[in-house]
């Protein structure tokens, strides 16, 4: 991807590379053969940003990794993507993040455990903001707070949306949420957050943050979303999923990309759920991010 294309989506975040499994069953103190391996770029900023490259919007992602193989391959996988990398910082000397993925076959659910490296986290000043500047939509993912913040700020004061996928709730990140404007949150970070363990109740409490659209992702059981002082709701698609990683990352730039054409909730809710159901076909986070013509086609005849 050449320098000079404008950017319109900017991912800020979390990067890793992935060794995923899928398994018979996740053993313990046991052994199991593995039925299918796959190595690939993941973490969940990451993923949403590869989602918007093959939704058609031209992407770039802000990031840490080492110059070690791992990083290479982060480097590369992007950049196969069409994800541009110009903004990456690249720490030389320094190992990368990387993550092991265990997918339980007959359920698809999956167990991750990861680790950062020993990268030191992106500093304010590492932040390409005149990317930012001239983009339509930044996306964080909590990850890299500092630097974070930096962006929310730029983003905030050029008109930018803020799109933040709330997965988990750490450091850093109540900082940010004065200057987000789309704020979909995972179950478990809405009721940390809030301290309700009703996500009915969740959910408005979310809502003081200011953000102007405020939801809660449920796996399975789908999504809602705050209209005004109503819940909207929308179920998840029914389909056999392979692998559920990264089906929340590619849900909300689905919300999103379909936010930036229309502001109808419940149709950018059905648009994001696509995305998501059609990712969890294959495995690994990325393999089956679908294209927009993929998605308007499952949204046609489901």
């Amino acid at each position: 991807m050449g320098g000079s294309q404008k950017i319109e989506f900017v991912g800020l975040g979390f990067c890793s590379n992935d060794y995923l499994s899928l398994l018979p069953s996740i053993p313990m103190d046991s052994k199991v053969q593995m039925l299918e391996h796959i190595v690939q770029g993941g973490g969940p900023g990451a993923t949403s940003t590869v989602a918007a490259a093959r939704l058609g919007l031209a992407a770039a992602f802000i990031g840490v990794v080492g110059d070690d193989d791992p990083g290479k391959k982060i480097l590369a996988d992007f950049e196969s993507e069409g994800v541009s990398t110009r903004a990456m910082i690249v720490r030389s000397g320094h190992s990368s993040p990387i993550a092991e993925c265990w997918i339980d076959a007959p359920t698809g659910k999956r167990s991750v455990a990861w680790t950062r490296g020993d990268l030191a986290e992106l500093a304010a000043d590492e932040v390409d903001c005149a990317m930012i500047r001239q983009a339509k939509v930044l996306h964080i993912d909590g990850h890299n707070p500092v630097g974070a913040l930096a962006a929310v700020k730029e983003a905030k004061k050029n008109g930018v949306l803020v799109n933040f996928d709330a997965g988990t709730l750490r450091p850093g990140v109540p900082e940010l949420l004065p200057y987000v404007d789309l704020l979909i949150a995972s179950e478990a970070f809405a009721r940390s957050f809030t301290h309700e363990e009703e996500l009915d109740k969740a959910i408005f409490k979310l809502a003081e943050t200011g953000a102007a659209v405020v939801g809660v992702t449920m796996g399975e059981l789908g999504s809602m979303v705050l209209d005004g002082g109503r819940i909207l709701r929308c179920p998840a698609f029914k389909i056999k999923p392979v692998d559920t990683t990264g089906a929340g990352d590619v849900y909300h730039t689905g919300f999103c990309v379909r936010y930036l054409e229309t502001h109808d909730l419940l149709d950018c809710m059905r648009f994001g759920s696509a995305v998501s159901a059609l990712k969890c076909l294959k495995l690994g986070g990325r393999t089956g991010i679908p294209s927009r013509t993929q998605v308007d086609e499952f949204l046609r005849t489901h």
